[in-house]
């Protein structure tokens, strides 16, 4: 595992460690935060557990004109925070963290007009279904290839779509034009022997495979 910095004191990197062990976070997290509490400790060029304040707040100022990107200040920040707290109990530490707020950037909607010159813009009916998914259960293009067969609650009238990593899910609403939709594709894909009950609902070159991205995308730009 990586270490917190070559003068770090290995009993303060595993104070870190049982620290977020004991609250069963997990191993990508785990590797985060002593990478940053690492960068801190490069920082020092001594053991973070005897940083000032001011110190504290010099090093986001370095890490800001350095271009460290906003996402990243702010896992720092989390990091940081955790350590100065959990680790140190030094909570007057973490106080001087301060999270950046960055704008983010509002998703284009289209017409109607739009949607459907992009579902004329290919004429697979597997493309198609795909887009259409996108569009009508408003869903992200990695959300829609990830989708298996069964994921569609036809009862309910509802998409089961997996949410980001951890194995958690939400419902996305499952409009009646677009169930009509995905059974042409279901009895076309079970004809060209490329579908399966178990398998993916846009399958690549196996069931079990997800259509990449890709094509999707240059749909979209080709019909721009």
């Amino acid at each position: 595992m990586t270490t917190l910095s070559p003068v770090a004191a290995s009993p303060l990197r595993q104070r870190l460690i049982d620290e977020m062990q004991m609250r069963r976070f997990g191993r990508e997290t785990q590797r985060n935060y002593i990478r940053d509490v690492g960068r801190f400790a490069t920082f020092l060029g001594r053991p973070p557990d005897t940083a000032t304040a001011e110190e504290v707040r010099r090093f986001q100022v370095e890490q800001r004109d350095l271009g460290v990107p906003v996402p990243t200040m702010n896992s720092m920040v989390s990091a940081l925070r955790f350590f100065f707290t959990q680790a140190l109990d030094r909570p007057d530490l973490a106080r001087r963290l301060v999270r950046t707020g960055h704008a983010r950037k509002l998703p284009v909607v289209l017409s109607q007009d739009e949607v459907a010159r992009l579902l004329a813009a290919t004429t697979c009916l597997k493309h198609q279904a795909a887009l259409s998914v996108a569009y009508g259960s408003s869903l992200r293009a990695s959300e829609v290839t990830a989708l298996k067969v069964r994921d569609i609650d036809s009862e309910r009238m509802l998409l089961r779509v997996e949410r980001g990593k951890g194995g958690q899910y939400r419902n996305a609403m499952l409009p009646v034009g677009l169930l009509s939709l995905l059974r042409a594709w279901w009895k076309a894909g079970r004809q060209l022997g490329v579908m399966h009950p178990d398998g993916r609902l846009f399958p690549g070159q196996h069931y079990l495979k997800p259509l990449s991205t890709r094509p999707l995308h240059r749909i979209v730009v080709g019909a721009g």
